[in-house]
């Protein structure tokens, strides 16, 4: 166990720097009024470094790996720092393409950003929680048949 919590607070000190690397951080993911958006940053569009926030913040739900790595293989921003949006429809956006239209009212009032890299991917578990995967049922056929798919 001591492991594991040295290598999640190493991982949460590599994404939001050592000073914030603490007990806190080590011991569970925080809420998301409480986690710093400026560790993931448009500054920062390291889709290895959004994989490995992801994984760790989803080690409960492996699916919504499987579904980040589908719907946007872990990209929150292009190359001009612009949040991402769908192919087929626009109003999707970020890492867990998140459709602002069905969603983004509901994502404002919760207290979410989902322009943001933590809070896109923690309005997902919010969606996850309340409609189970059919919020990304356009492409269950990718993810579904992912490494980390429930069989």
């Amino acid at each position: 166990m001591i492991q594991v919590a040295t290598g999640v607070a190493f991982l949460m000190s590599s994404l939001y720097g050592a000073g914030q690397a603490n007990a806190q951080t080590a011991n569970a993911i925080p809420a998301p009024a409480t986690m710093p958006s400026a560790g993931i940053s448009r500054d920062l569009n390291d889709p290895k470094q959004i994989e490995a926030y992801v994984r760790v913040r989803f080690a409960d739900t492996p699916i919504l790996v499987e579904v980040a790595r589908c719907e946007s293989t872990f990209r929150q921003y292009d190359s001009k720092g612009q949040v991402i949006r769908g192919k087929v429809n626009k109003a999707d956006v970020g890492v867990m393409q998140i459709n602002e239209e069905y969603h983004g009212d509901e994502a404002t009032k919760e207290g979410y950003d989902i322009y943001d890299v933590a809070g896109n991917v923690s309005f997902a578990k919010h969606l996850y929680d309340k409609f189970g995967t059919s919020p990304w049922s356009s492409s269950e056929k990718c993810w579904s048949a992912g490494p980390l798919a429930v069989k």
